[in-house]
């Protein structure tokens, strides 16, 4: 794995560049939040450290309370509306990037399915795949579905 990531929006207004000093894996978000943003089943993001993130771009941002108290930041490309990033005040210095904003993104394979007490039921999930009914409910939880590690200089 490449310890840069790239990505952008649909329109090209909008490119960033992650420079990984921690890597974290991706998980797919099935609660129905995602589904209403997403315009879809569910969605999938990568965690990213926010200092490791360069974005060049017109952005806009909203905000979003969530059923848990969390204030969730939506970031969007300006002008096509792609959403970019979210953050959340619970997990201060990480970002979640729409991992369909990746460069790279069809290599991008879910670790955790999230919120699956409200996935579609014509999804299926992976038997392999870690699952839980809602989410981790501690930043110890977060850190078991990331499962952060430390790049290597020469990786």
């Amino acid at each position: 794995m490449s310890d840069t990531l790239t990505g952008g929006c649909l329109c090209g207004a909008v490119r960033y560049q992650v420079q990984q000093t921690m890597r974290f894996r991706a998980y797919a978000c099935h609660c129905t939040d995602c589904q209403t943003r997403s315009g879809s089943a569910f969605g999938i993001q990568q965690s990213v450290l926010s200092a490791d993130m360069t974005i060049d771009g017109p952005l806009i941002t909203g905000r979003h309370v969530q059923p848990s108290g969390a204030v969730a930041g939506i970031v969007a490309c300006e002008k096509c509306l792609t959403r970019i990033y979210t953050s959340n005040d619970q997990r201060p210095g990480i970002v979640n990037l729409r991992a369909g904003t990746l460069d790279n993104s069809r290599d991008v394979i879910p670790a955790a399915h999230l919120w699956v007490s409200s996935k579609l039921h014509w999804v299926i999930v992976p038997v392999d795949a870690m699952c839980f009914e809602t989410q981790p409910q501690d930043m110890a939880g977060w850190l078991e579905i990331f499962k952060p590690e430390a790049v290597a200089e020469n990786d």
